[in-house]
């Protein structure tokens, strides 16, 4: 089973492909269905489905790592589950089995502006259709996917405040990633090196000076999301109040 295996020789991703290209589709498409049917899927017979979801999620993630340990290439310096995408794939499964509002607020931010980011510029080697390659998707998709759902599906709203607090849950996680990354010689949340595919950061500056940069840019475009939400919110409520 070479979609299972090692090498990635037969299984050579490349930035916009056509499956790449799929990949992008599929995911505008199902963002675009979840807008348009978020009065329909607001019915509770919907919660079976977020349970479910929340169960596939734990299990394509056990399974990349018993494919890691398998395969000899889980090492505490990369594999632990704590990049931002990580992060969030573990407030998505929160906040799908217990719909507490604090998840989908750290969520918010970090499934807008890192796993979307993701998704468009993969930090990836493995192409399809090997399992490394629908792990990496499902798992960023669904972290956005579940975000649009609580959004607008069951109406949670991030506040300004939840700008503050993903903002100090960010920097007071920052010590104990740079320990980690020190001791492991990890590169969590790309904090000893850019990744070496193109993405985003390539137009934040050397090192050290990008790290800045993204701290910089995180306030900023959180701020800049909340502030579009909130516009459209109200006019949102002005549009029913007059047609009412």
């Amino acid at each position: 089973m070479e979609w299972l295996g090692h090498s990635n020789e037969d299984f050579d991703f490349n930035m916009f492909s056509a499956s790449h290209f799929t990949i992008l589709a599929i995911f505008v498409l199902v963002n675009t269905f979840i807008f348009i049917y978020r009065k329909k899927l607001s019915d509770e017979r919907w919660r079976k489905v977020e349970l479910a979801t929340a169960l596939s999620l734990i299990l394509i993630e056990i399974t990349n790592h018993l494919w890691m340990y398998k395969h000899g290439v889980w090492k505490i310096g990369r594999s632990m589950p704590l990049e931002l995408c990580n992060i969030g794939l573990l407030l998505a499964i929160g906040l799908l089995l217990t719909r507490k509002k604090i998840y989908f607020e750290l969520l918010f931010f970090i499934a807008l502006l890192g796993a979307t980011q993701a998704i468009i510029t993969p930090a990836l080697t493995y192409d399809f259709p090997h399992f490394r390659f629908f792990h990496f998707f499902y798992a960023h998709l669904m972290i956005v996917w579940v975000t649009l759902y609580f959004l607008w599906v069951k109406a949670y709203y991030p506040t300004f405040g939840s700008v503050v607090k993903v903002v100090l849950f960010i920097n007071l996680m920052l010590p104990a990633i740079l320990f980690v990354n020190k001791v492991a010689d990890g590169n969590y949340w790309f904090l000893r090196h850019k990744p070496k595919s193109p993405s985003f950061m390539d137009i934040l500056g050397p090192y050290p000076w990008y790290i800045l940069s993204m701290e910089s840019l995180l306030v900023f475009l959180s701020f800049i999301v909340w502030l579009c939400l909130r516009s459209w919110l109200k006019d949102n409520k002005k549009t029913s109040f007059s047609e009412s």
